[in-house]
């Protein structure tokens, strides 16, 4: 059976080495996590035969100083457990009896992923490996449902399932752009680089809905103050008027008015089959969206949707520089970087666009040029890549290009949200505004024909 060297740290924070038997490098991790030691390395030493060691790299001296450590080991090992176990979250005696994690995927909220993000680029950046940083993540108190969702994802990662496809395993929460720029991260030793800015990202998008909402707030009041004034027209108000000006003599409706009050009494009596209707085409658009022969149609559609066209536009365009940013300045070949920054693109049309850019860059062609017959690039963007490809320093002449356009990003965020106030105001001024114009000329109207009469 082999044995595994190991280097861990213990609960009290001291540092522990010896040797262990294990039949693979899983059941020696699941070992060791037994005991409450978090492996820092572990590597393939002896083998044992017929109860004895095989003579290690480090010859007779070596042999002598590691076989009592690994007999020391071994004599205390309790029975192995059922792997099944090991795989749904449950502790032996190292873990102090800890309960199992709940089977199924979990659910996480936005502001969880955010914390759980910048924990692990945090514990990353410092140094750790990835699974002694989730094993970190486990054992702190504060974190609630992170804590389940770092064990399971650290015993994936610890039977070797790459962190990414461990992501989407334990939890939908993280979504197919969180998963693909991990895997990106994987592959170009970035992780910690890139989760960070996954956290940036998300951070960014949680305020953006913060600021949304509470400047929703007072425009939402007085969308529903219209609505209800305009009901109070609609049903009492004007029919009164209608009466009042019928009854008097010479009193005669305007032709506005009178188009108002059949408005009116047909909403009145089929207001019920617009509503079904309404819900009905809503989830006809729904459905018809996320058909996935649709998908590309209205990722199309999305990008030239006035005032968030530019904005879809310029995120993608962030994202994509910053991946690239560290990709290639994390030493992946450049083909393989836009590989990986087309499977983290989640709009069709975009996707597309970068199809086209990796087979012209596989066959040959520079990024720049690539991106120039495309005709899907913003020429300030393809200028940036070009002088990067001069001087031989792309990755930095990406990450200003990203700044550049997160900053445009930003411009167009802060347009959207000073035109939302303005624009409800003068739809609900138009709406009310032209209803009282209309009952005021209408008693206006009666009143100069009973002078005249």
């Amino acid at each position: 059976m082999p044995v595994f060297e190991y280097k861990a740290l213990s609960r009290s924070g001291g540092v522990q080495t010896g040797q262990v038997d294990a039949g693979d490098r899983g059941e020696a991790l699941r070992l060791l996590d037994r005991r409450g030691l978090q492996p820092v390395s572990l590597k393939q030493g002896a083998s044992v035969v017929g109860g004895r060691s095989k003579k290690p790299a480090g010859g007779k001296d070596g042999a002598r100083r590691e076989a009592p450590r690994r007999g020391r080991d071994s004599k205390s090992e309790p029975p192995r457990p059922d792997a099944k176990a090991g795989r749904n979250g449950k502790s032996g005696s190292g873990d102090g009896g800890k309960d199992a994690v709940p089977e199924g995927p979990l659910k996480l909220k936005r502001a969880e992923v955010v914390l759980f993000t910048e924990e692990l680029s945090d514990m990353l950046g410092a140094g750790l490996q990835l699974e002694p940083a989730l094993k970190s993540m486990e054992n702190r108190q504060e974190l609630g449902t992170l804590k389940d969702v770092s064990e399971r994802i650290r015993h994936q990662v610890r039977d070797g399932t790459n962190f990414s496809t461990a992501l989407k395993r334990v939890s939908p929460s993280f979504g197919p752009l969180y998963c693909s720029l991990a895997a990106a991260g994987e592959a170009s030793g970035a992780l910690d680089t890139i989760l960070k800015r996954q956290a940036h990202y998300l951070k960014t998008l949680a305020e953006l809905q913060g600021r949304l909402i509470l400047a929703m707030i007072y425009p939402a009041f007085l969308v529903l103050a219209g609505i209800g004034v305009s009901i109070v027209f609609v049903t009492i108000l004007i029919p009164q008027l209608t009466i009042l000006i019928e009854g008097a003599p010479g009193g005669r409706l305007p032709l506005p008015v009178k188009l108002l009050v059949v408005v009116a009494d047909h909403l009145k009596v089929f207001w019920y089959v617009y509503v079904i209707l309404l819900i009905a085409g809503g989830l006809f658009f729904k459905a018809w969206k996320d058909n996935e022969v649709n998908r590309p149609t209205w990722d199309r559609v999305k990008l030239k949707l006035p005032l968030l066209g530019p904005v879809i536009a310029s995120r993608f365009y962030v994202q994509f520089l910053e991946t690239m940013a560290n990709l290639v300045g994390n030493g992946l070949p450049l083909l393989r970087a836009l590989e990986l920054s087309r499977d983290a693109t989640q709009n069709l049309s975009l996707r597309s666009s970068l199809d086209d850019v990796i087979e012209q860059v596989g066959d040959g062609r520079s990024l720049s040029k690539a991106m120039i017959r495309t005709d899907s690039f913003p020429d300030l963007l393809v200028d940036m890549v070009s002088v990067g490809e001069q001087t031989g320093k792309i990755d930095l002449s990406l990450r200003r290009a990203a700044e550049r356009f997160d900053k445009e990003l930003q411009k167009n965020l802060d347009r959207i949200m000073a035109l939302i106030m303005p624009t409800i105001l003068i739809i609900m001024a138009l709406m009310i505004g032209t209803m009282a114009y209309l009952m005021i000329n209408a008693i206006f109207q009666t009143i100069s024909n009973l002078n005249a009469r």
